[in-house]
């Protein structure tokens, strides 16, 4: 197993590439129970979202103590509804099934209020339906709270036009898989835009 790296053990002063740069190489195989505490530091200092995001998935199986407050503290945090599955994907190994159902109520209600307010919000779809998200927890655990949840992301997903669907998925390990060419998803959705007269 390879050491922890010290430019992670206190950011403090630190270049924020090198600390960026360390922090994106981190396996998860290379995080003890201090090196969580670290991380845990770094994402409750940190603004930047793709910070937080990647400090999630490195923490999210596994098992120290040090962890129990913090994923619900993450959930409570954080506003995009695929941080909040992270979070959720932390606490699911630590909570029982009626403690995430509460949890998910109130989830359901968030993202019918999305298809309301942002009704082409592909990306936060894709990330919700990606291999290490909300199917992840279906197939781990089995509860029928988070079952409702991916059945309503579907169909959410499924409402939504032609245009944004399929441009990117995302495998077990969180990274994201291009399906099309970035040049013909743009031009597919400035067609759907252009077809209804908005300009984007």
């Amino acid at each position: 197993m390879s050491e922890f790296p010290e430019v992670l053990r206190s950011v403090t002063g630190k270049r924020i590439s090198a600390v960026r740069d360390a922090l994106f190489a981190l396996e998860p195989a290379q995080i003890d129970e201090q090196g969580a505490g670290y991380l845990v530091a770094l994402y409750t200092s940190s603004k930047q979202l793709d910070v937080r995001k990647q400090v999630l998935r490195l923490l999210y199986d596994l098992d120290f103590q040090t962890l129990d407050e913090f994923f619900a503290l993450a959930y409570r945090k954080e506003r995009y509804l695929d941080m909040k599955v992270y979070a959720l994907r932390g606490l699911a190994r630590r909570s029982e099934e009626r403690q995430l159902q509460r949890l998910l109520e109130g989830f359901r209600q968030i993202l019918a209020k999305r298809q309301q307010s942002t009704p082409y919000n592909y990306q936060e779809y894709e990330l919700l339906r990606g291999r290490n998200a909300l199917p992840y927890l279906v197939e781990r655990y089995g509860y029928a709270c988070l079952r409702d949840t991916l059945e309503q992301v579907n169909r959410q997903y499924e409402a939504m036009p032609e245009a944004f669907k399929g441009h990117f998925t995302v495998d077990d390990n969180g990274t994201l898989v291009t399906l099309r060419d970035p040049g013909a998803s743009s031009a597919m959705i400035r067609q759907f835009f252009d077809s209804k007269g908005v300009q984007v």
